[in-house]
């Protein structure tokens, strides 16, 4: 058997904004935008650049306890990690483009690695894993 997780739901509060952010502020790709009028909603699916990993959905809140979420999907623990393979140059760019990094960066065993939040306060790790680094298969 081989399976494998294509989407994660991110909830978010308006589908454009959580577009204009991964677009604009971490150039991820938007793959797919499609209204789907049965459920009078959009299925909006985003990747970093040259994925070939998990992409994100953008799911709208279409609930109160759905949008009491936004931003606190995982109680304030990092939500997701964001592999690079150049720390340096990313997170010099993702500061220049106004991400909010909470935990400065730290060479660690298995990697670089910094915390930022998105543009709800979910918080991600910006990695670039070590040889024995996270992730890593033997």
């Amino acid at each position: 058997m081989k399976q494998s997780i294509i989407h994660v739901a991110l909830v978010v509060r308006e589908y454009d904004e959580a577009i204009d952010f991964f677009r604009d502020k971490l150039h991820f790709e938007l793959i797919e935008d499609t209204y789907q009028p049965e459920q009078d909603k959009r299925w909006v699916v985003v990747a970093p650049p040259r994925s070939a990993g998990t992409n994100l959905l953008l799911a709208r809140a279409s609930t109160p306890e759905q949008e009491a979420h936004v931003g606190s999907q995982t109680g304030g623990r990092v939500f997701l990690f964001l592999r690079t393979d150049d720390f340096r140059r990313d997170y010099e760019e993702m500061l220049a483009r106004g991400i909010k990094f909470v935990r400065e960066p730290k060479s660690e065993s298995y990697g670089t690695v910094a915390v930022f939040e998105d543009l709800y306060g979910n918080l991600w790790d910006l990695i670039e894993p070590s040889d024995r680094g996270i992730g890593q298969r033997t």
